[in-house]
């Protein structure tokens, strides 16, 4: 499989550059660095993500990597975005408000470069059915194509700053409220204190969604949105988690045997508990 661009992706070798695994996803596997770039195995939306990704490149949003083609090993080739990745165990700075308020910034310069995004014709975004059952949705009109991945270890920072990206993989329409809500779950963060890693356990999550959210430029309607988009999302991601581990295996499988379900069951009790608190300090003067 190649993207729209056919032939003219195709990626010119370098046999004597070493391959470096990179690890850290919780999904994608085989992804290793080679020189300056970066080799992963393609999805079925590649052709989409490639799509995006020149279209980034093209209005200037410089927090993103570039696409540069196709190996002979079939694997897409992007550029290796140079800087600092919260890895496993997280570091203490995951805890700066300062890092916090540079994430809101480079989501809303993310959201407002994608906001312009259209496929170019003949490349559509393959979006999975709706297994049985699955919760509603957040009834919302869809403003961008969302990152909607944006985890510690998704976020790439220079000089203490959040500067990009990466791992595009899950891009698809959204609003900017799923944007805020999946930037606060990581990183306010949104969860029961148990299932909180030490970097960020017993921090003040409703003061660090109102950090993102100030940071963002986050809008008064969307702030009255958010724990409602927050609850109704999460109810819909204990099924979705549930029937990728059953479908497609592989890392979904094995977050759900380590228990990722019930950490998504204790989330929704949380923020059912926690949610008037959040929207007063969003809402707050």
């Amino acid at each position: 499989m190649i993207s729209e661009a056919g032939a003219q992706d195709r990626w010119t070798e370098d046999p004597s550059e070493p391959e470096i695994p990179l690890l850290g996803g919780d999904v994608t596997e085989g992804v290793v660095r080679v020189g300056t770039t970066v080799r992963r195995p393609m999805g079925r939306n590649a052709a989409f993500i490639h799509a995006l990704l020149r279209h980034l490149e093209a209005v200037g949003f410089e927090g993103a990597p570039r696409y540069l083609g196709v190996d002979s090993a079939g694997r897409e080739v992007l550029t290796f975005v140079e800087g600092e990745v919260a890895g496993r165990p997280h570091p203490a700075w995951i805890a700066d408000e300062a890092r916090l308020a540079s994430i809101g910034r480079l989501l809303r310069g993310y959201d407002d470069a994608a906001a312009t995004f259209v496929a170019p014709e003949g490349i559509e975004l393959e979006l999975p059915a709706d297994p049985p059952g699955l919760p509603p949705a957040p009834t919302y009109a869809d403003e961008v194509i969302g990152h909607l991945d944006v985890t510690p270890e998704n976020v790439v920072f220079r000089d203490a700053t959040a500067y990009a990206l990466i791992d595009f993989d899950l891009v698809r329409p959204a609003t900017r409220v799923d944007e805020l809500y999946n930037a606060m779950l990581w990183w306010a963060p949104l969860n029961e204190p148990r299932d909180v890693g030490p970097g960020l356990r017993g921090l003040d999550a409703p003061k660090r969604c109102r950090i993102l959210a100030d940071a963002y430029g986050m809008s008064d309607r969307d702030r009255g949105r958010l724990v409602e988009v927050a609850v109704l999302r999460t109810r819909r991601s204990w099924h979705l988690m549930k029937y990728r581990a059953e479908t497609d295996g592989g890392g979904w499988r094995r977050m759900w045997d380590e228990g990722v379900g019930e950490i998504i069951k204790r989330r929704e009790a949380w923020l059912e508990r926690n949610g008037a608190e959040i929207e007063a300090a969003l809402k707050a003067p």
